[in-house]
């Protein structure tokens, strides 16, 4: 795992696969809401267009900036795939700076936590990463891994709690910028977040169904056997 990381261009190829998977799924989610009436096709072109870059990107920098200016393009498209009226036009964290902000923050946290908690089944290190930086007071590589999965599992969710009224501004604290969800609205995100880990999906190369949970202790597995020599790791994409 750390030979990967000290040799640049076995860490550049890892690290470009991530990147490749995550805008791989975030374009998905835009196709699927194309697809019900929510015209997104000017930014899924624009991303299409990004995502070629990808493979020629020489360095990490070089890389998580199509990264960012993918997930920029893709954050203006909320707009337009939320029901509620959101006036979300850029991704703020230190501190989020709206209840969108805030809602992702929350959600991205659960997703890395999961992630995290797959590591720990593995014989990974979770401070050895590829993409994100890695530091002993982080655990990086749930960084990494969760950016296979915030797409499909955190934005998702997110777009399926504000559709669905569940949460609206009622659930953050208004006097304090939206910076905190109410603890009922936590509770809501928790339970909405473990039912759609446990939903399952008929995996393709397997030929069974899986949960989303385990897709993610799969996708530790699929880098182990990439470090390992055995197979090489391609990110999980959405194929449905």
């Amino acid at each position: 795992q750390v030979n990967h990381y000290t040799d640049n261009e076995k860490r550049l190829d890892i690290a470009k696969r991530f990147i490749d998977g995550a805008s791989f799924n975030i374009y998905r989610n835009l196709r699927y809401y194309n697809g019900r009436g929510k015209d997104v096709q000017i930014y899924m072109d624009k991303i299409e267009e990004l995502r070629k870059q990808i493979p020629k990107s020489k360095s990490i920098q070089e890389l998580m900036g199509y990264e960012g200016n993918i997930r920029k393009i893709y954050y203006e498209s909320w707009n337009i795939l939320i029901d509620q009226d959101i006036n979300f036009e850029k991704r703020v964290k230190n501190p989020p700076d709206n209840m969108i902000n805030t809602l992702i923050s929350y959600v991205n946290t659960l997703v890395y936590t999961k992630v995290l908690s797959a590591i720990y089944n593995t014989q990974l290190n979770p401070t050895v990463s590829y993409l994100h930086e890695p530091g002993s007071r982080r655990f990086s590589l749930s960084l990494d891994i969760a950016e296979i999965f915030k797409p499909i599992i955190g934005d998702r969710l997110i777009f399926s709690l504000l559709n669905k009224k569940q949460i609206t501004e009622k659930s953050f604290t208004k006097d304090l910028n939206y910076l905190h969800l109410t603890k009922e609205a936590s509770r809501t995100i928790v339970a909405e977040l473990d039912k759609k880990l446990q939903t399952t999906i008929k995996h393709k190369e397997l030929n069974k169904n899986v949960s989303y949970e385990y897709l993610m202790k799969l996708e530790c597995y699929k880098l182990i056997k990439h470090l390992l020599g055995e197979k090489e790791y391609e990110p999980f994409k959405i194929w449905w």
